[in-house]
């Protein structure tokens, strides 16, 4: 198991960062916390290649394999502060693209694959219900067929790109009876009768990432967008979710970079009492710890990226990565906070929303706690 990044693997994250740098400036960010969606970031993003990353050269991707895809997610995390805008880009490629990608028909690939990647429509997936979080497959919508087309009933909440999506992957049973195999995925448009969707929720943090409700009342989807065999949606989402454990927590890993970054100079520049307070091992231990938790990080997120590219499962390691960097990156954030005092309780610094956004990634894809559960069914508990 050889990690090494090779030249062009470098190249990739570097131009990536410096992309972001003099791309990604939503001057919104400099006046507070917006909670408007960052439309030229993600027109930029497109241009640059971002959203179709992990798509064939065919639709218009780049086609790269998914330790870069990691290591560009973990550019952007390092370089662009605004949160809310890489979690949706996040949200499209692995729960969006990447499934039409694998279960899709071809019709279907080439309906959707090409906007999605050049920006011109946005995806997203639908899974969470109001009465539905962690036991997601306890869902209530329903998908019954009629003919050439499905009749979906039901709600979904709290669901990523919602307010902005052009497409949603939604998740309904079709067969009560096989419960975990009773699950499909159909390909969503706005546009179809009976599809309506909520405003957007006020949450404590990622304010720029559209978040919402989407309400399903006969709603009228053809045959054709069903997307693999009836039945196949657990499947879908669970192959889903390995991906975007590893990809989408890469972001944090680069964010962590930048906190222990800043943390370092500031422990450096500050001084207390007559020396720098890097010199205070209550400091310098918490910055020691960051250091720790991101070497750990890299390796469980480059694991998981490599078993994938060998065509292995990693159903036991992406949780494990999604477990250990969401919970490593609020650790960081809270310890930044600590060492930067008043000054990171403010809100004239980024250093406190930093910390609002983190605490998400110990719920969303799968609360930390369903990854212990997870861990412990795999050790037969």
């Amino acid at each position: 198991m050889d990690f090494s990044l090779t030249a062009e693997q470098i190249r990739f994250k570097e131009s990536v960062v410096e992309f972001a740098r003099r791309a990604l400036k939503n001057e919104a960010l400099e006046h507070g916390d917006p909670r408007e969606f960052y439309w030229e970031g993600w027109r930029r993003c497109a241009e640059f290649g971002i959203q179709g990353i992990a798509m064939p050269k065919a639709y218009g991707g780049l086609e790269l394999d998914l330790l870069t895809c990691v290591l560009i997610m973990q550019g952007l995390g390092y370089a662009c502060r605004d949160a809310g805008l890489i979690f949706s880009l996040n949200t499209q490629i692995w729960t969006c693209e990447c499934p039409i990608l694998k279960f899709g028909t071809d019709e279907q690939k080439e309906k959707y694959l090409g906007r999605l990647i050049s920006g011109s429509i946005v995806g997203g997936h639908a899974m969470t219900e109001p009465d539905s979080g962690s036991d997601a497959f306890s869902m209530k919508t329903r998908a019954v067929r009629d003919g050439d087309r499905y009749i979906l009933n039901g709600t979904k909440i709290f669901i990523t790109n919602a307010p902005i999506a052009d497409i949603l992957l939604v998740f309904a049973v079709t067969n009560e009876q096989k419960k975990f195999g009773g699950v499909s995925a159909f390909i969503v448009e706005k546009g179809f009768p009976g599809f309506s969707v909520g405003k957007p929720f006020s949450l404590m943090g990622l304010r720029s990432c559209p978040i919402g409700e989407v309400i399903l009342q006969d709603c009228e989807v053809p045959a054709e967008n069903r997307l693999g065999s009836e039945g196949a949606g657990s499947a879908i989402f669970n192959s889903e979710m390995e991906q975007e454990r590893s990809c989408l927590f890469a972001s944090q890993l680069g964010a962590m970079e930048k906190i222990l970054e800043d943390c370092v100079q500031y422990a450096k520049a500050r001084s207390q009492f007559g020396q720098p307070i890097g010199d205070y091992q209550a400091v310098s231990h918490k910055i020691a710890d960051m250091r720790v938790r991101i070497e750990l990080s890299r390796l469980i997120l480059y694991q998981v990226a490599w078993m994938k590219a060998s065509g292995k499962r990693a159903p036991v390691e992406s949780s494990i990565a999604k477990l250990y960097v969401s919970e490593s990156y609020v650790q960081t954030c809270m310890d930044a906070l600590q060492i930067h005092g008043a000054y990171g309780y403010s809100t004239e610094f980024p250093i406190e929303r930093n910390l609002r956004d983190s605490i998400a990634g110990k719920i969303y894809s799968g609360s930390s706690e369903i990854q212990r559960n997870i861990l412990a069914s795999f050790l037969g508990l």
